[in-house]
């Protein structure tokens, strides 16, 4: 008996041997960084995995029910995906960044009312149009508004991703191995204290998060690392995902560390160059996700370096997100690659929820389908003002708005993810305003075929009306992102960005912090990029501001009867419990002119 276990044992342990061995030849570890070795321009010949068709291994997909087949997704422009850095700031004591919130990053934490019978729509894009009015309850003119809804005739059941090239920058320079909740430049000033202890650095939840991305791929997708601090290393070939030993490259990830200064062009240049190893067609969406805290230290103090780099691969067909890491994430520089065709950027507050967001999203955020989307307006009675909800809109003039990408977007039957731009328009003045207008959309999609369409919109004749609930969720979410943006212009003018504003007079609050902010006078200019912290503080102008927008606010939420507008409203009660720490500085003054 004891003879016949022995042998039943050994084969058991000869066969496991032997499906290692085959194991071990079927997936290879391609991990290729040293830290020693930088990488050059020359090329080397390095072993071709297979190109064949695989049997994918990945996680069955369920079949859809009828009721979810039937579901359609929806769309959400490009640019920010969050505003979690602006959050992050916030709570953890330091005064956010200008960029750190957007209109399109807090849309996108929203659900949206299009204004569409979905029914109707059976195409990639069918926008539809919804209309307002309003007194605006601080400067007490008559506002008009037109909200876009980006719908798509695209049912959730037969979406499908292409099969990605992808790469992956990582950035391992010296200030990843900072907290997550801290600054790392504070180390060469006055270091903000903050109450929140966290044994993660920035180079750990980068890592998980890489992981957890990764895990998401299908076997004929393909990937490659590329590594940067002041050199640039290639980690891991761009090669079949079904061919990889992902154990052992999820182990070199979790394993890698900070050190080094920051060179975001060489991590940039070497990603573009696995694309030079693999055949590329049209059954591929080629994408760099460039993963950074964004404090470039060497050789990449110019905005329009890497910008530019990026512009150029989108003539490529490949395409970037960047996702940024801490609450020193410098958003500024990524909002202009953002404008970049095709890219989407994301900030990770926390490895968990990056995870959370990746089960739901991840072939969302790795899928355009919408590019050059342009709003035509045909009118002698309207032009656009100002336009909410695309990192485009800085490019909207007078009668004109444009787009560069639509990403697919989560519908719940009843509402899209972000899936709203709002736009104010100026009436010229005595003009009646029940003449129908003309509105042009043309846009392509990802094979560059032209589409186009011309609807009519007429305002009604009512002093204060809201087509939907949509909209009317717009206006109050746009009202908050311009006042927090106002507010943060203002308060940084007292940290350490350098202003231009010291010949202009004091303007009144409650008038100013409903401007469009590029039309606000008084922008501060970033002297560099390396950010040191600004306590959060409130002045008492500010916090009697806070306190009638709270009321307005409120009163709005309530009529709108949606919960998950309360976040919006904690920040609000936050800002209002700051104490006002900061002395006197002369020249400043309590510039409040607020009457009823």
């Amino acid at each position: 008996m004891k003879q016949i276990l022995v042998f039943v044992l050994i084969f058991n342990l000869t066969l496991l041997q032997a499906m290692s061995k085959k194991q071990s030849v079927d997936n290879v570890d391609d991990w290729e960084y040293n830290a020693t070795t930088v990488s050059r321009d020359t090329s080397r010949n390095m072993p071709t995995l297979g190109m064949g068709t695989i049997k994918s291994m990945s996680a069955p997909v369920a079949m859809p029910s009828p009721m979810l087949r039937a579901k359609k997704i929806g769309l959400a422009v490009g640019g920010a995906k969050d505003t979690n850095n602006f959050l992050a700031n916030i709570e953890n004591g330091y005064l956010p960044k200008l960029e750190s919130i957007t209109y399109e990053g807090q849309f996108y934490n929203h659900y949206f009312d299009t204004g569409l019978d979905r029914k109707e729509c059976k195409e990639l894009f069918c926008p539809s149009y919804s209309s307002a009015k309003r007194k605006n309850p601080f400067v007490d003119e008559e506002e008009y508004f037109l909200s876009v809804g980006l719908n798509s005739g695209i049912k959730e059941g037969d979406f499908k991703r292409k099969k990605l090239n992808l790469v992956v920058v990582v950035d391992i320079s010296g200030s990843m191995n900072s907290k997550f909740n801290s600054y790392y430049y504070d180390k060469l000033g006055n270091r903000v204290e903050n109450d929140e202890v966290t044994e993660e650095t920035k180079m750990t939840i980068a890592n998980k998060s890489i992981v957890a991305m990764l895990s998401h791929l299908k076997d004929d997708d393909r990937v490659g690392v590329v590594l940067f601090d002041h050199n640039a290393y290639r980690a891991k070939p761009l090669n079949l995902v079904g061919k990889t030993d992902k154990e052992a490259i999820r182990d070199h990830i979790l394993a890698l560390k900070a050190r080094g200064g920051t060179n975001w062009s060489a991590g940039y240049k070497e990603g573009l160059k696995l694309f030079d190893e693999v055949e590329t067609n049209s059954e591929y969406e080629n994408r760099i996700i460039f993963l950074t805290d964004a404090m470039p230290n060497r050789g990449e103090l110019s905005k329009n370096k890497l910008f530019g780099m990026a512009k150029n691969a989108t003539k490529k067909g490949i395409h970037t997100t960047f996702i940024g890491v801490g609450v020193d994430f410098n958003n500024d520089l990524v909002e202009y690659v953002s404008k970049t065709k095709g890219a989407n950027y994301f900030s990770v507050h926390s490895s968990k929820e990056f995870s959370k967001l990746l089960d739901k999203e991840f072939d969302y955020m790795v899928t355009p389908l919408v590019y050059d989307l342009e709003l035509k307006l045909s009118n002698s009675i309207y032009t656009i003002e100002a336009v909410y909800g695309s990192p485009d809109a800085k490019m909207a003039t007078g009668e004109i708005m444009r787009v560069n990408t639509l990403f697919p977007s989560h519908n719940n039957g009843e509402a899209t993810k972000g899936g709203i731009i709002l736009v104010k328009l100026k009436k010229h003045p005595q003009m009646a305003h029940t003449e129908d207008f003309t509105l042009d959309v043309s846009y392509t999609d990802v094979n560059g075929k032209h589409y186009s369409n011309s609807q009519k919109v007429k305002f009604k004749n009512k002093d204060v009306y809201y087509d939907n609930t949509g909209i009317r969720k717009a206006i109050l979410i746009s009202d908050y992102v311009t006042v927090m943006k106002n507010w943060l212009i203002d308060s940084r003018a007292e940290c350490n960005d350098v202003v231009s504003w010291a010949n202009q007079q004091p303007i009144e609050i409650q008038k100013r912090c409903m401007l469009y902010p590029p039309l606000h006078p008084e922008y501060p200019s970033i002297s560099t990029w390396e950010r040191r912290s600004c306590k959060l503080k409130v002045s008492s102008g500010y916090k009697k501001f806070f306190y009638i927008f709270k009321k307005i606010y409120m009163k709005e939420m309530n009529a709108l009867n949606d919960e998950s507008l309360k976040k919006e409203l904690n920040i609000i009660n936050k800002l209002l419990n700051q104490t006002r720490e900061a002395p006197k500085l002369k020249g400043f003054v309590d510039d409040w002119r607020y009457r009823k």
